[in-house]
Formats: structure tokens, C-alpha cells, sequence
């Protein structure tokens, strides 16, 4: 790989093999020069496969016969490439030069996909580089969607901890430890570490390198091209070393300082001049705004009539029967009652249960909202016959019930129905399972309420039964004993 000291930086190409290589530097430090020693160097030896995100090692190419595969094509497609590759042990360069970030990921996770998911037969050994690998594992979700990025890591996670066996060994370098996600990183056997400045940076590397933590500051005056080496296939302990000459250059150089043109007198000209292979723009001209109205106009419209719309010949949509609608929720809302335990199941669960059956008896028109839901079911567990809903006291039973909560509605048109029809009072245990309880003291907290605003009056009899007395309704309950089981195979609903 170059120099360490006066001796030469030898890799042990088997061994990275088996244990994978790490490499990491801020911009500027010489990672993908390193990058293409090893590659350079490692060429006849070991088949060779380069995610390149910038498009700087396309020129391996022509001096060692890398084939370039245009990442631009279907994730699809390039999953075929990919396996015909590890078929045909072909090197090639995957160049993600002019895509997004996004589409980078994409790409890189169906060409790493394919390369991992080739038959057994053609499980060769290969030497996947990855240069600026934190795109493609990044630590925390950044601006790319989650399912890029799931497939990108997961892509990743399976190069670096489960690549080994399918002959996959991965190099990754990055700018960053910390931008890298940890189960990526963690799976090295093998650094390459060079000039960093960050703190965090510094204390990770020296943590992978097993130095002291005051060691870590050497980090910051490594010079470009120097790296500090560690592991199986470099050295037992830490070694800094040079990287050597290349054979091929990148397309993209760093910066040089290089002098600017002689001023002349025409640089205006130069700058606001368009050149003769320019296409010139098309001068867009805005329409000049129209008058104000006057004040008189616009009165005169706001006070004209508007003129009637001509009623269609034939509605738009089928006519709903509201006879037929009614009667098929009512339908849907006994099969839910007809469950004894449906009383103590939430409204949100008997909702969705009165949804799918309305699907099921095909109920005409839109479902009944959750507010709706509960009113009718509300009305549905009172049990009220025709001849009582057709009567005045239960219209009016129905209009009180509408400034009571709505968990509470269907307790008080119970006993409204009760005192309507001149029934019995009802028992604590039934009140209780109306509100969806099984306390008979949470029931009579309730005729307690009811009792406090007004609505009824609570009484008992000479032989201890409870009586309840609607004084807006003009009637009452017939005396019942409030602590008679609750039967409810008698109740209205239940029997219809």
C-alpha cells in the first residue's frame, strides 16, 4: 500500500478477504487515493466491484479493464447486472454520477442486492469498495424517504455482516465514523485512519485503534496520503504508513490556485452579451392590470339576484329509499345486541363492528358517523316499540335525552322506555350493563345524576322497590326490586 517508515506498507489481500477494511477521513485526506491503490494493486489478483457516487473511478477502465455500469436504468435491471457479474467475475465500476442522493440509494442497494443474492455456485470472492459509504449507511434519517433508506442500510448491513460467507468483502470508507451507522462499522476487522478534527471523530478512531484517548489529537496533524493502519490483514498494532503512487487519475482533481485572466475593457460586454450558440430568452411582457370598477358596478352586482339553477330532469345519483336505509341499520344494530357482551364493549369497537355488517347487508347510502353511531344505538338499546315511538312521550323523552353526555343516553332512554310503558324499574345490574359496566354502584351513581339535574325523581315504596318518576313525561316506572339479577334474555331488544 506505500511506505511505512523506511520499510514498504504491505495488505494481506487474503486476509482482507475475510475480515473487511474501514477507512476513514475528512475531505482532502487522500481516502480515495487510498482507495485506488488498493485497487490498482489488488486488480489481477481478485475479481473487483466499486460503488462510485462522484463517477471518479470510471477511469480504471481503461487501464485495467473495469466495465462502467451506468447506474441510470431500473432497479430491476440492475439487479440482472449483478448477478451476471459475480456469474462472469467481471470488475466493474456502478458510476451513480448525476443522481440524487435517493435514487443513489436505490440504485446501490439493487446492484448490492443482486451481487448478495447470486446462486451459491457463483459465490467467488469479490472486493466491494464503497466510496463516501455514509450515504449509503447513514446514522439518523436525513431528507431521503425512510423506505430508501431501509433498503440502502439493509443493503449495506448485509455486505458488511453477512457478505463474508457469499465470498463479499466489503471496503468502506467515509468522512465520518460518526455519520456511519454503528452495525455497519462495527463489522471491520480492518482501519485505515486519517486526518479528522472533530472531537467525536478523533475518540472514535482511537477507540477502533485501541490508542489512549489523549493519542487521539495525532489525528488532527496527519498530513494528506497519511494513515494510521490496524488490523489482521495490515498490522497487530498501530502503524502509520504513506500511501504510494497511483497509476490512474480521477476525474475530479483538488483544487489549484490558478491565476485569473488579464482584466480587459470589455468584461462587461463579456458577462451581459450573450455568446452566439446561446439561445436567447423569450421576453415575457405582462399584461397591464385592467381598471378599478367602479364602486356603483360592483354594489350593482352584489345586489342583483342570483339566478336559479334549472333542476336536472333526473337526479344525478340513485335515489336513496330512507325507509329502506332506516330499517337496515336497524337491522345491523339488533345483530349487535343480540351479543350479550356487547354492552361492555367500547362504542369505537361497536363502530367498527356496525360498519363492515352494514358492508355485509349492503345498507344503502353513507354509514352513520360515530356521533350518529352512538345516538341510534343509544335508541336501539332502550328497546322501544312501534306504538311507543310513535307517541308523544317518547318524542319528548328524545328531545331530554339530547342535552345528556353521550355515554349516558342510552341508560336514560332505558328507564324513560320503562316509565313510558309503565314496566318495572329497571334492576342495577341492567342500568349497569346499559352504561357498559358491571358496578351496580356505578348505576345508581347515575340515577343520582340524572336524579341532581332535574330530569327525574327517585322514590321507594313501602316494600323497598324503586320507583322513578319523569315529571316532564307525566309518568313513572312501575316498582322494582334494584337488586334482581339482570336477565338479559328478557329484555325488548334481545327478544326481537
Amino acid at each position: 500500500m506505500g511506505a511505512a517508515g523506511n520499510k514498504p506498507a504491505a495488505l494481506d489481500l487474503e486476509e482482507l478477504l475475510a475480515t473487511r477494511l474501514l477507512v476513514q477521513g475528512n475531505s482532502g485526506s487522500g481516502k480515495s487515493h487510498l482507495l485506488r491503490r488498493l485497487l490498482e494493486q489488488s486488480a489481477p489478483w481478485v475479481q473487483q466491484c466499486v460503488i462510485d457516487p462522484e463517477g471518479d473511478f470510471v477511469t480504471l477502465a481503461d487501464k485495467f479493464g473495469h466495465q462502467v455500469v451506468d447506474a441510470a436504468r431500473t432497479e430491476s435491471e440492475l439487479t440482472r447486472i449483478a448477478g451476471r457479474v459475480r456469474q462472469h467475475r467481471v470488475s466493474v465500476v456502478l458510476n451513480l454520477e448525476g443522481l440524487d442522493v435517493e435514487q443513489q440509494m436505490r440504485a446501490a442497494a439493487a446492484f448490492l442486492g443482486g451481487m448478495f443474492d447470486a446462486e451459491r455456485d457463483y459465490w467467488y470472492p469479490v472486493l466491494v469498495v464503497v466510496d463516501e459509504a455514509q450515504l449509503f449507511a447513514p446514522a439518523a434519517a436525513g431528507e431521503v424517504s425512510d423506505e430508501a433508506r431501509k433498503l440502502s442500510l439493509g443493503a449495506m448491513t448485509n455486505l458488511m455482516c453477512r457478505g463474508r460467507k457469499r465470498g463479499l468483502a466489503g471496503v468502506i470508507a467515509t468522512q465520518r465514523l460518526a455519520k456511519l451507522a454503528k452495525n455497519v462499522a462495527a463489522e471491520a476487522s480492518n482501519f485505515l485512519m486519517g486526518r479528522t478534527f472533530l472531537d467525536i471523530d478523533m475518540a472514535r478512531a482511537a477507540d477502533l485503534l485501541g490508542m489512549d484517548r489523549r493519542q487521539a489529537e495525532m489525528f488532527r496533524d496527519l498530513a494528506r496520503g497519511h494513515f494510521v493502519a490496524l488490523g489482521p490483514a495490515l498490522s497487530r498494532r498501530p502503524l502509520p504508513l504513506v500511501i504510494g503512487a497511483v497509476e490512474t487519475a480521477a476525474r475530479s482533481t483538488s483544487p489549484k490556485l490558478t491565476p485569473l485572466p488579464e482584466a480587459s475593457a470589455d468584461s462587461r460586454d463579456l458577462i451581459f452579451t450573450p455568446g452566439p450558440d446561446e439561445a436567447l430568452p423569450v421576453a415575457r411582457r405582462t399584461a397591464a392590470p385592467p381598471p378599478p370598477a367602479p364602486i356603483a358596478d360592483i354594489l350593482e352586482q352584489l345586489t342583483r339576484a342570483r339566478p336559479v339553477a334549472e333542476k336536472p330532469e333526473q337526479p344525478s345519483f340513485a335515489v336513496i329509499d330512507e325507509a329502506e336505509r332506516a330499517a337496515g341499520v336497524a337491522m345491523v344494530l339488533r345483530e349487535i345486541l343480540e351479543d350479550p357482551d356487547a354492552g361492555f364493549r367500547p362504542d369505537a369497537v361497536l363502530y367498527q363492528d356496525f360498519l363492515v355488517r352494514c358492508r355485509i347487508r349492503r345498507v344503502p347510502g353513507e354509514p352513520l358517523d360515530l356521533s350518529a353511531f352512538r345516538r341510534e344505538l343509544a335508541v336501539a338499546r332502550a328497546g322501544v316499540d312501534a306504538a311507543t315511538a310513535e307517541g308523544e312521550s317518547w318524542s319528548k323523552a328524545l328531545t331530554l335525552s339530547s342535552g345528556i353526555p353521550d355515554d349516558l343516553q342510552g341508560v336514560f332512554l332505558m328507564v324513560a322506555r320503562a316509565a313510558i310503558a309503565g314496566e318495572a324499574c329497571p334492576s342495577d345490574a341492567a342500568l349497569a350493563r346499559a352504561y357498559g359496566s358491571h358496578s351496580p354502584r356505578r348505576a345508581r351513581r347515575l340515577l343520582a345524576y340524572f336524579e341532581e339535574r332535574g330530569i327525574l325523581v327517585v322514590r321507594t315504596d313501602f316494600h323497598n322497590r324503586r320507583v322513578l318518576a319523569f315529571p316532564d313525561l307525566g309518568c313513572e316506572t312501575a316498582p322494582g326490586d334494584p337488586d334482581a339479577p339482570d336477565d338479559y334474555s328478557a329484555t325488548p331488544h334481545a327478544a326481537e
